[in-house]
């Protein structure tokens, strides 16, 4: 093949997103003659998409020196923003922040009134969004200003996502949501650069679900899916995007497919180290570990989502399960009084009413359950944060000796989650009802409550909250599943259907050191010592 041949099949490859081959096409091309600097743009495009981060970013440093070396300063700082936009992207700060400063030092020295001004303004925008959001906002609408000027709809795109991100941060959620579905108007209209557009789909889940807007969380994703699917050599984004499935999933009672997307996630990022949101991979995995009762593997999973974000709530409701009230009540107040901001303390305030609520801090409990409903009706009530809001006031009315006001609350918590289609949830409300008629005397419809709970914590695989049920009812654990997990029971079956820990992990998409951990907790809460044996529990247990 000539380079010419090379470099058109190359061309026709990224064109249709077949990025592997565009990489190969335009990198046999250049091996024969260098290339231009549009067809070396499209190198380091396909580079990324990839995974080769390292290649992109040696290929932005060519063709920035190149027209440094031509005289072409636009292009060079524009180069320069993209690989310093990689680098950050990849967790290498330094060398991002390095490039950014070079880039500046140019645009100072040439004076020149150009629309890359705008784009070196994005990287600290972005960065101030926790920490600064008013001057985000601020620098956003001149990102924006800079856009309109020179008519970019690339860089339009990202300023929206800031302005739409800092203006929710700051409490507007009205002004700010339209300005992020214009983003994902932009993506599907092809306005955004391929470096992009991952970051776009991503940024915009991660807000939504930072105002509980489940119904566009839901949908984006699903786009977002739709757009990794569609690029079966896609590197970048899939652990991202298969961490947002898991969140959707796992809402909707589908635990272990969830975890089993959360475990994807944490492979594609461990294979892609320096990737910040590993940490939010990590974190997933460890709730579904938790809600599970695998508690050994959601410590460690918490710990390492700790590295790069944080732990919490989670790390403070596996202590509670574990029974150390102690530790659970420090760390929610500890986490509660080292934040004002808002969307943080929405995330904390739940997960602070039970605990409080445990350690009989009912004043406290109210406190909270006040507040989140404060931030409910701020946000105009996204469903997903009423059913909160909803289920931790029907709590504390509870605890306050007022089960006929926390049945009423309660009735509209359980009828919120049922329209969500959050069947765990929706049991742990029903469990608090059953409370509520038991104190009421019905004594009837707390059987009805406590037995509709049961019946979806098992279907769930939610053994602990099983044993929660069966104490209040008064009942005793049923033999049959004698403590194990939902993933435990799921491994037990294919145990008894003769498959090795190998198929297994296959089947499951698991490790299998994990597998193996499973096969040795399923020995010790049976009292088994062997395959066989454990096969033989099964089918005398009807549990294949």
């Amino acid at each position: 093949m000539t380079g010419v041949d090379a470099l058109g099949l190359g061309r026709d490859a990224f064109a249709r997103r077949a990025w592997t081959a565009a990489y190969e096409g335009l990198s046999a091309a250049d091996q024969e003659d260098p290339l231009s600097l549009d067809d070396l743009e499209r190198l380091a495009v396909a580079a990324r998409m990839i995974g080769k981060d390292t290649v992109c970013a040696d290929l932005w440093a060519r063709a920035h020196q190149d027209c440094v070396r031509a005289g072409q300063t636009e292009r060079a700082l524009r180069y320069a923003f993209w690989l310093a936009f990689g680098l950050l992207n990849s967790g290498e700060m330094a060398r991002g922040g390095a490039w950014l400063a070079r880039a500046q030092r140019l645009l100072d020295d040439s004076a020149l009134d150009c629309v890359e001004q705008g784009y070196l303004m994005l990287p600290m925008a972005i960065g101030g969004l926790d920490e600064d959001p008013a001057g985000s906002r601020d620098t956003f609408t001149r990102v924006l200003e800079i856009a309109a000027r020179f008519d970019d709809t690339a860089l339009a795109a990202m300023g929206r996502m800031g302005l739409g991100r800092s203006l929710i941060r700051l409490g507007g959620a009205a002004e700010g949501v339209p300005l992020l579905d214009d983003v994902m108007i932009a993506i599907t209209a092809g306005e955004a650069h391929p470096m992009v557009v991952g970051d776009l789909y991503c940024g915009v889940i991660e807000a939504c679900w930072e105002i509980f807007d489940l119904r566009r969380a839901r949908e984006w994703t699903a786009v977002l899916s739709e757009w990794c699917d569609s690029q079966p050599d896609l590197v970048p984004f899939r652990g991202q995007c298969r961490v947002h499935r898991a969140q959707i999933l796992q809402l909707h009672g589908a635990w272990q497919d969830a975890l089993a997307e959360a475990e994807r996630a944490c492979v594609l990022f461990s294979d892609r180290p320096g990737q910040p949101a590993i940490g939010l991979a990590f974190y997933q995995r460890a709730e579904l570990y938790r809600l599970l009762g695998e508690f050994a593997p959601a410590e460690q999973d918490y710990r390492l989502a700790g590295e790069w974000g944080s732990p919490y709530p989670g790390l403070a409701q596996l202590r509670l399960m574990q029974g150390r009230l102690d530790v659970a009540h420090a760390a929610i107040k500890r986490c509660l009084g080292e934040t004002d901001d808002r969307i943080v303390r929405s995330r904390l305030l739940p997960a602070s009413v039970e605990i409080l609520l445990a350690a009989r801090d009912v004043s406290g409990a109210r406190a909270a359950a006040d507040e989140l409903t404060g931030i409910a009706q701020a946000l105009e009530a996204p469903p997903l944060l009423r059913a909160f809001a909803l289920a931790a006031t029907g709590a504390v009315r509870l605890a306050e000796d007022d089960p006929g006001g926390a049945r009423a609350a309660l009735r509209d918590a359980r009828a919120a989650w049922q329209e969500l289609d959050a069947p765990f949830e929706t049991a742990c409300v029903r469990v608090s009802m059953g409370i509520a008629c038991r104190r009421l005397g019905d004594e009837d419809g707390a059987e009805i409550e406590l037995e509709a709970a049961r019946h979806v914590f098992e279907q769930l695989g939610a053994m602990p909250f099983v044993a929660v049920v069966e104490q209040l009812a008064g009942t005793t654990a049923r033999r049959t599943a004698a403590g194990l997990t939902g993933r435990e029971l799921e491994v037990l079956r294919l145990v008894a259907a003769g498959n090795s820990n190998r198929a297994i992990a296959e089947k499951l998409v698991l490790s299998e050191k994990t597998v193996a951990r499973h096969v040795s907790n399923i020995f010790t809460k049976l009292g088994l010592s062997s395959r066989s044996a454990a096969t033989a529990y099964a089918y005398e247990h009807n549990l294949v």
